[in-house]
């Protein structure tokens, strides 16, 4: 069995931080979301590609 290549390339992380507070992101591969413990946000990754919107972000219970 192959093992399931995950669809966001994690080096892209260092790159990115969360639009609103500028602190970075920690990926939750089991959600496929980028997360912001700072803004209390998490933020879908969709296709692999990241989307770095407010609106778009779920609130972190």
């Amino acid at each position: 069995m192959t093992e399931k290549k995950p669809l966001f390339d994690r080096r892209m992380l260092e790159a990115l931080v969360c639009p609103l507070t500028q602190t970075t992101l920690r990926y939750d591969a089991e959600r496929e979301e980028l997360v912001s413990k700072a803004a209390n946000l998490a933020f879908p990754i969709r296709g692999g590609i990241p989307i770095l919107l407010a609106d778009e972000a779920r609130a972190l219970e």
